[in-house]
């Protein structure tokens, strides 16, 4: 396993092991509660403390390790209602940033998320879930900043980093990718025809969809 982490430049280990873990801890293959230590994962990983360090730090900040007195790092309790309510709350959020988006960004906006678009084939076809999900951040962050209103983004992008890991682990149920940009280009099509209700109800389901993909895939490797 860490033979392909060898490879890497030091500079992207510990977003590589943070993804990992990341994988490990959303579909459940690290349970909850579990201690994580920093050499055994360099071990594992063929790596040193340092990035495994930072690689914990970014998982603190969302919230899926918690770091305890005396006990160190350990994997926290998210319970699938917890992580239901988040994706909840993230689809009401997204809806918003949806409908205000497509009555405010400027052409130049719209250009680039059809850009993005456009450019997130490659990774659908290739079947590249890391690829895809850089499009994914970087399509729904777009439209954040559409919005022209900085406290909504600021919220979204908070609510997106803390279910990170859930919305990037659900990439990997079945043909999910290829799924979820098909409701971008949905999504797309109602902000093209200026109708930011149909964009926000479609952004709505297009986050619902996620969750249920993320309950499939965790149903399946458990």
């Amino acid at each position: 396993m860490h033979g392909d982490f060898q490879k890497i430049d030091s500079g992207l280990l510990s977003d590589r092991i943070r993804d990992a873990l990341t994988d490990a801890i959303a579909s459940g293959t690290i349970a909850a509660g579990t201690a994580l230590d920093e050499q055994n994962l360099a071990d594992r990983y063929g790596a040193s403390r340092t990035p495994v360090r930072e690689a914990l730090r970014q998982l603190a900040a969302s919230g899926l390790v918690e770091i305890r007195p005396r006990r160190g790092v350990v994997v926290a309790r998210l319970t699938p209602q917890r992580i239901a309510d988040m994706f909840e709350t993230t689809a009401e959020i997204e809806a918003m940033c949806a409908r205000l988006a497509t009555y405010r960004m400027t052409p130049l906006e719209r250009g680039e998320l059809m850009e993005l678009h456009e450019e997130s084939a490659k990774a659908v076809e290739a079947g590249d879930v890391d690829a895809y999900d850089r499009f994914n951040r970087a399509f729904h962050e777009a439209l954040y900043t559409a919005t022209h209103n900085g406290f909504m983004a600021e919220q979204a992008l908070a609510i997106r980093e803390r279910l990170a890991a859930f919305r990037r682990t659900q990439l990997r149920h079945a043909d999910r990718i290829r799924r979820s940009r098909e409701e971008h280009g949905e999504i797309l099509a109602a902000i093209a025809e200026g109708d930011g209700e149909t964009a926000a109800r479609r952004m709505r389901a297009h986050m619902l969809r996620a969750a249920a993909a993320l309950g499939r895939y965790i149903a399946e490797t458990e």
